[in-house]
């Protein structure tokens, strides 16, 4: 049975969702997206239901249920960052497993990079573009939020849905794109702009300061999505002294990675 609750973080509501019992793993989803989302497109199976695990998973900054960010920096990574560690105080967590997706794996870096004790262990799933590939990922997002703020979210969607079926987005066919798009078009067009501005001016903690990071990582990457790139999956790998890295071809098989992750889970330290 899950428990969901509403706390107030220096930056505003924010929607918490606490399922299980056990070792504290403490998730952040993904840029745009929610923890409904992620239940509504099957993504969170790989997290759930895993014995001796308490699951904690939010709605971050801006994001689902919880209070839109304040202005563009409220959406820079190193500030989800503070949200983050924030909440583990909040909810009282000991040296919890800390993990997430996309802009959850920045979320987490940044956050394990301030408090380098704070986490017992971390999973970085489909790492983010980021150093050499960062740029025309930012670009990306910047054009998004001029036509946000030029055109309205209508028109954001529409050039999204062309985008889509020039080039398919890897492990998600035309409806599950949908309804990604239809959780977009909840977002009013002032907060999805300041959310794509603030993701546009991030990017991963320095490769040096990662190498000082001690605690140990399951990263799990695709081998087939330019906005996810396997490189810098393998970079990451490279740099974190205790990491270990699981490919798979495409989103869809994310899922063959459960019995991996639950290994790590158990073996994290206390």
């Amino acid at each position: 049975m899950a428990e969901e609750r509403e706390i107030e973080l220096r930056s505003g509501r924010t929607a918490v969702r606490v399922e299980g019992a056990g070792r504290p793993f403490v998730w952040t989803h993904g840029f745009t997206n929610s923890m409904a989302l992620e239940d509504e497109l099957g993504t969170s199976a790989l997290l759930r239901g895993h014995a001796g695990v308490q699951l904690v998973r939010y709605d971050a900054r801006g994001h689902g249920r919880s209070a839109p960010g304040r202005d563009d920096t409220a959406s820079a990574w190193s500030q989800l960052a503070v949200d983050l560690l924030e909440l583990t105080d909040r909810l009282g967590l000991q040296r919890p497993v800390a993990g997430g997706a996309s802009m959850g794996t920045a979320t987490t870096l940044h956050a394990a990079v301030r408090a380098p004790d704070r986490f017992a262990a971390l999973v970085l799933v489909v790492p983010p573009t980021a150093w050499e590939t960062r740029k025309a990922q930012a670009d990306l997002y910047r054009g998004g939020a001029g036509l946000l703020e030029a055109r309205g979210v209508g028109a954001y969607l529409e050039a999204a849905r062309a985008a889509y079926r020039q080039r398919p987005m890897p492990g998600f066919d035309e409806a599950a794109y949908e309804k990604i798009l239809e959780s977009l078009g909840a977002f009013a067009p002032a907060d999805l702009a300041r959310i794509m501005r603030g993701a546009a001016a991030s990017d991963l903690p320095d490769p040096a300061v990662l190498r000082q990071i001690r605690t140990p990582a399951l990263i799990v990457a695709t081998r087939s999505d330019p906005g996810h790139p396997l490189s810098t999956a393998e970079r990451l790998a490279e740099l974190l002294p205790r990491a270990a890295l699981r490919v798979v071809e495409s989103l869809l098989e994310l899922g063959s990675a459960r019995g991996e992750l639950a290994r790590f889970l158990a073996a994290a330290p206390r």
